[in-house]
């Protein structure tokens, strides 16, 4: 769902859920952006913070700009990545030729760091949780692509030719069948702007992924890679 309208995106998407539910929400993100603290790309599952008074909205944003807001997600992408962990250091910017997408390469990035951790592996995809500790445009997304680990359905930053690699018939069309990119914002922790506490909220991997999980499971069964999916959903309750 698109986060606020923007041209070609007029209605349907978040802004207009919420204002059809909450007729008072915040004002700072003007007549377009009501509430809207932060947002998620399109086609990325999981967890946004919306806030109804203004109060609220300035001392959430304040925590998103020191980056004091905790964020974790799950990606499933292609390649079996080296290492147990890691983190990656990139800028991120424009693109220098193409300015829709976002890039390493930008001249005018800024500081990006991503961690990751392996959380199951499936011989030519791997399951990986993943923490940002900044928060630029697209940044999972440019950041594992530049590794050559892309997100399985990013049409942006992904390798479309991965897919002609699978053999597997039933995942073919289950890679097929997702229709967006495999990324969902899992958990989010930040100080609660009235009682002053560290709040931490979660949302269950979406039916897409984990079928998808499934079926490269079925596809490339290893005993290791059998335990990684419930171990991230224990960790998260």
């Amino acid at each position: 769902m698109v986060v606020h309208p923007a041209p070609g995106n007029p209605d349907q998407t978040l802004v207009n859920a919420l204002l059809f539910h909450c007729h008072d929400l915040s004002g700072i993100g003007g007549v377009l952006r009501p509430g809207i603290v932060h947002r998620l790309d399109k086609e990325t599952s999981g967890l946004i913070v919306a806030a109804k008074f203004d109060e609220a909205h300035r001392k959430l944003s304040v925590q998103f700009e020191k980056h004091d807001v905790h964020k974790k997600y799950i990606a499933l992408v292609w390649g079996d990545v080296k290492g147990a962990s890691g983190e990656i250091v990139l800028p991120v910017g424009r693109h220098p030729v193409d300015r829709k997408k976002m890039s390493t390469k930008s001249r005018h990035g800024k500081d990006a760091l991503t961690l990751w951790k392996v959380r199951e592996r499936y011989g030519t995809a791997t399951l990986l949780d993943v923490e940002i500790k900044t928060g630029r445009t697209h940044q999972i997304r440019v950041h594992l692509s530049e590794r050559g680990y892309p997100v399985i359905g990013d049409s942006v930053y992904g390798n479309a030719s991965k897919l002609q690699t699978v053999k597997n018939a039933e995942l073919k069309a289950g890679i097929k069948s997702l229709e967006r990119q495999a990324l969902h914002a899992a958990q989010l922790s930040f100080i609660h702007p009235h009682s002053g506490e560290r709040v931490v909220f979660t949302a269950p991997i979406p039916t897409d992924m984990e079928k998808l999980c499934g079926l490269f499971r079925a596809a490339a069964p290893s005993p290791a890679g059998n335990t990684g999916l419930q171990n991230w959903k224990d960790q998260l309750k």
